[in-house]
C-alpha cells in the first residue's frame, strides 16, 4: 500500500498553518511534512522535502502563492498544487488555474472542502469550490470581451519579484538586499518593467500589481 500523501503547507500566518495542519494530519492518508511562511521558502522546500502536494496561500511575502505555484509547476511537474485562500476572487481563481494549480479552496470552507480537494488533486482531478462553477460559466459566456492578459506574460519571473516589492513600497536598496542583487540591477529591472508594461510611475505600477494579484488591495 502506498504511504500517505506528503504535503507542503505554506501560509504566512502561523495560527492558520496550525489549524490547517490539524485538519490534514487527522486523516490517515494525508501528512504534512513541511511548512513555509512565505512563497520563496515554499519553492525551496518543494525541492528539498519531496512533497506530493503543495497547499499555498495566495497573499504571502517575498513570493505570492501564485508566483510560487508557477515556479513549482515549471521545476516539479509531478507536484500537485492547491491554492488555499480567503479571496473569493475571479482574477485570482483564473490565475491559479493558469499557473498550474489543481484546485482553489476558500479558507472559510477549509474544514469542509480541503480534504476532498487534496484527494481530488492526487487523483489528477480538478477541485472547484461551488462559486467557481458560476465563475467559469460566466467567463465562457463572456469570452472575448475581457482585456488581453498577454501583457503580464512579457515580464520575467525576476522582474515580477521586483515589481511586487516595489509595489509594496520597498526602496531599491531594500529590494537589492532581499533579492541579493545590486541596486543598479534593481533599477534596471524597474526601468524594464515600466517600459514593458507601458507604466509611468510607482502609482501605476502598484495598481497593476493589485490587478495582477501580486499584492493585496
Amino acid at each position: 500500500m502506498p504511504g500517505p500523501t506528503r504535503i507542503l503547507l505554506a501560509d504566512d500566518h502561523g495560527l492558520v498553518r496550525r489549524g490547517v495542519r490539524l485538519i490534514l494530519d487527522n486523516e490517515p492518508d494525508l501528512t504534512v511534512v513541511a511548512e513555509a511562511a512565505d512563497g520563496a521558502e515554499a519553492v525551496e522546500l518543494a525541492r528539498t522535502a519531496a512533497p506530493d502536494l503543495a497547499i499555498l496561500d495566495i497573499a504571502m511575502p517575498r513570493l505570492t502563492g501564485l508566483q510560487a505555484a508557477r515556479q513549482m509547476s515549471r521545476a516539479l511537474p509531478d507536484l500537485r498544487i492547491l491554492m488555499l485562500t480567503m479571496y473569493d476572487n475571479e482574477q485570482y481563481f483564473f490565475e491559479a488555474l493558469r499557473v498550474g494549480a489543481a484546485g482553489y479552496v476558500l479558507k472559510s470552507a477549509a474544514d469542509r472542502d480541503l480534504i476532498d480537494a487534496c484527494r481530488a488533486a492526487m487523483r489528477d482531478e480538478p477541485f472547484l469550490y461551488p462559486g467557481a462553477v458560476t465563475t467559469l460559466v460566466r467567463d465562457y459566456l463572456g469570452r472575448g470581451s475581457s482585456p488581453d492578459t498577454a501583457t503580464a506574460r512579457r515580464i520575467t519571473d525576476r522582474e515580477e519579484e521586483v515589481l511586487k516589492l516595489v509595489a509594496e513600497g520597498h526602496s531599491s536598496k531594500q529590494i537589492a538586499d532581499l533579492l541579493f542583487l545590486s541596486v543598479k540591477t534593481v533599477e534596471r529591472h524597474r526601468s524594464n518593467i515600466l517600459q514593458k508594461l507601458g507604466l509611468r510611475d510607482r502609482l501605476e505600477l502598484t495598481r497593476y500589481a493589485i490587478r495582477a494579484g501580486l499584492i493585496e488591495p
